[in-house]
């Protein structure tokens, strides 16, 4: 089967992703699927929705296995699955329905104890005014209402006493205020009950219940014997999954059959979790059920189902199956369903090769194809679209690459390409391409050529409100020199030109008979004006985005100048050529959260200021006081493995090159559909039906339309007239 793994990636030790899987969950994922002969790919999918919506509908799985746990709200969980419902993918796991009760501790209880299963008692508060505690035997727990991985549990969070238990509520309800649950503490231990649902037992796939053991050394001096947030995430290896937990038979039975109903009563599918304290009398009681539970390595699933027989690679064979029955998948075809269309897309490749190796000395700078990629590069990204399935064409943009489009079958085209000359080179080809309306990647003409101009770009982005240094334009060097710029130093760069050409380390002037010199330089030779602005003297930092209008920011990266002998360093080209003593990429940056939220939101607002599609990076500047600095947007950013900034950004995401590029296609490909939906739409039902008609039929079946039927839309050359010279696109099969 084609496989999608959904997940969001943990990148940090917050708590705000502690529910998370980790990279090393994730590879274990993955290796044991395609260990059990499915094709996998994997999908991050933090971020706006329409980029996963784009993702998956380019791949078109024939099952996604869920993990994702979702970023925010109380309704979280069920998000991804009722998405998944509406677009017709079957996916592992419970859906939208369950997983919303079952985040919710207040409403499962409210279920459960109707179905008569014991819990301690509790109340759930949204505001202080409305705590009693009545009825509440102390000690008591407080813990937010929608959290799971132990979230907001510590030592601290018990109570012995009503004024106890009023300040824990309030301090709780800041920090959560969706609610909290106020329940009784059990005094005994916890046991966990999982559950797979594939499993042929006499509990209907519920599992021998499993312990927790933690290492005495780590609990001496501890109060109660809980399993809270810091032995979940921070002392972790002080905790190990006892199996099967060391209780009497008859309590495990009882446990089991409780499980059992649970997971019947509020419909849990393929796989889940129960946990209960077992109190010191022996009596068990069910604190919460995990309906999206961790299936990290050493998890209790794993120990509990290897008493059954099975290892990893069964657990995850377990939940696929589960999953493939109830969907009526048989050999990765859905039963009773049409089938998608899935198949190779026929994808243009257009590029500039570079032939000029780029060189920087004393003496003199060659970078008159620095733009341009190289062979290794234009070749890794061939495999990486071909490893997607689709066929690759070249397409390398000369002078002949308008007659080459024109009679080129192509379903889409995956542009690079840098252009000729002038400021609007990089439009050139995906003016082309509209012009023969095929779908592209990157963003349009437009944009693509305000982004080179850099002075157009600042503007617009300062219109925006974005904060940008002051700046102006020189084409002579003899223009006066604005009064806004009341110190030295500036800088001076050519305005319509990329990595980081003309920006060298004398870019940064310290006098005005320096930046009038520079100026004079960059104007004879890049034959275009320059760009002087305020040198910002801090943090230097580079922003990714994917998608469309709502993007996903990645992690930024901040570019590191490691000589501090250099008093106002610049990202330049020469650093660009040889970095490796002189700069150093922190990928992602490390910066406290309201910086990294203050620059994440510049790098939205700028490509949405911009019109930038699908992919671009964006380099900011941040001062001393904080402030974030527009400096420019790349909305074709290089793609060299393992060097250019942007494969940089998303390895420090998590994301390896294939899946970036695979990014970067989903969009193109999710509008090649659309293009094809409204041609479907407008074309009359007689030219479908004369597909596929010998040529000499054609004319027989035409004369048998109605005189009124109107012609046919041609679609041979992608512009809605018809062309005997040019043969048909290929009909797309994805």
């Amino acid at each position: 089967m084609r496989i999608a793994l959904t997940h969001n990636l943990r990148l940090s030790d917050s708590e705000e992703e502690a529910e998370f899987d980790t990279q090393e969950t994730v590879n274990a994922l993955a290796a044991a699927i395609e260990r059990l002969g499915h094709r996998l790919e994997r999908f991050e999918v933090s971020g706006p929705a329409s980029r996963t919506v784009a993702r998956l509908e380019a791949y078109s799985p024939d099952l996604i296995f869920n993990t994702a746990e979702g970023r925010r709200g109380r309704f979280r969980e069920a998000f991804y699955p009722a998405l998944f419902d509406e677009l017709g993918f079957p996916y592992t796991g419970s859906d939208a329905y369950a997983l919303a009760v079952t985040l919710d501790k207040q409403l499962t209880k409210l279920v459960l104890t109707k179905q008569g299963i014991r819990t301690p008692g509790w109340q759930y508060v949204e505001k202080l005014s409305e705590l009693t505690a009545e009825n509440l035997r102390f000690p008591v727990i407080v813990k937010p209402n929608f959290e799971g991985s132990s979230k907001g549990i510590t030592q601290d969070s018990i109570a012995e006493t009503l004024d106890e238990v009023r300040a824990k509520v309030a301090s709780a309800l800041e920090k959560y205020p969706a609610g909290v649950l106020v329940e009784e503490f059990i005094a005994g231990r916890d046991l966990t009950v999982p559950f797979l649902a594939a499993v042929d037992n006499d509990y209907d796939g519920v599992l021998t219940p499993v312990e927790y053991v933690v290492d005495p050394a780590v609990t001496a001096g501890r109060k109660y014997a809980i399993y809270d947030y810091e032995l979940k995430t921070k002392k972790e290896n002080a905790v190990s999954v006892r199996a099967p937990a060391q209780i009497p038979a008859r309590t495990a039975e009882d446990v089991r059959k409780m499980a059992q109903k649970i997971f019947s009563a509020l419909d849990c599918r393929d796989l889940g979790r129960i946990d209960f304290r077992l109190s010191d009398a022996g009596v068990p009681y069910f604190l919460e059920i995990n309906a999206l539970p961790s299936l990290e390595p050493g998890a209790g699933i794993y120990a509990s189902a290897e008493l059954d027989g099975l290892h990893l690679d069964g657990v995850i064979n377990s939940i696929i199956q589960s999953a493939a029955k109830r969907y009526k998948i048989k050999d990765g075809k859905r039963q009773g369903k049409p089938a998608r269309k899935t198949g190779p897309l026929r994808v243009g490749f257009t590029y500039n090769v570079k032939r000029v190796k780029p060189m920087a000395s004393a003496e003199a700078v060659e970078d008159s194809e620095a733009e341009y990629d190289s062979p290794n590069t234009l070749q890794a990204i061939r495999e990486a679209i071909a490893s997607w399935g689709h066929e690759v064409i070249d397409l390398e943009a000369t002078a002949e690459l308008p007659t080459v489009l024109s009679s080129t079958p192509l379903d889409i085209v995956f542009n690079i390409a840098e252009g000729f000359k002038g400021r609007n080179r990089e439009s050139q080809v995906p003016a082309m391409l509209e012009l023969l309306d095929i779908p592209y990647t990157g963003s349009d003409p437009a944009t693509l050529s305000i982004a080179l101009d850099k002075a157009l770009a600042k503007k617009i982005v300062r219109q925006a409100g974005i904060l940008t240094p002051n700046f102006q334009l020189m084409a002579t060097g003899k223009e006066r020199l604005n009064k806004e710029f009341t110190s030295f130093p500036l800088i001076v760069k050519p305005v319509a030109e990329g990595s980081s050409k003309g920006v060298v380390t004398k870019s940064v002037c310290h006098s005005e008979a320096e930046l009038r010199e520079v100026v004079r330089e960059i104007a004879s030779k890049y034959q275009q004006p320059a760009l002087i602005e305020e040198y910002i003297g801090g943090r230097e930092f580079t922003v990714g985005l994917l998608g469309e209008r709502r993007p996903r920011v990645l992690p930024p990266m901040e570019i590191v100048f490691l000589d501090k002998a250099e008093k106002n360093p610049v990202y330049s080209f020469q650093h660009k050529l040889d970095w490796t003593d002189r700069i150093r990429y922190d990928a992602p940056a490390k910066l406290e959260p309201s910086l990294l939220e203050k620059l994440r939101t510049a790098a939205r607002n700028s490509f949405m200021a911009l019109g930038c599609r699908d992919v671009a990076r964006i380099d900011f500047r941040m001062d001393d006081k904080g402030r974030i600095y527009f400096i420019e947007c790349n909305p074709l950013p290089g793609l060299t493995p393992g060097w250019s900034d942007l494969v940089l950004i998303a390895q420090g995401a998590g994301m390896d090159y294939r899946g970036l590029i695979g990014e970067i296609m989903a969009p193109a490909i999710r509008r090649y559909k659309e293009r094809e939906a409204r041609r479907a739409a407008t074309e009359h039902p007689s030219a479908v039906l004369r597909k596929g008609l010998p040529l000499e039929e054609q004319g027989a079946a035409a004369a048998a339309q109605p005189a009124s039927a109107p012609a046919a839309q041609g679609s041979g050359n992608g512009n809605g007239t018809s062309s005997p010279d040019a043969p048909p696109r290929a009909e797309a099969k994805a």
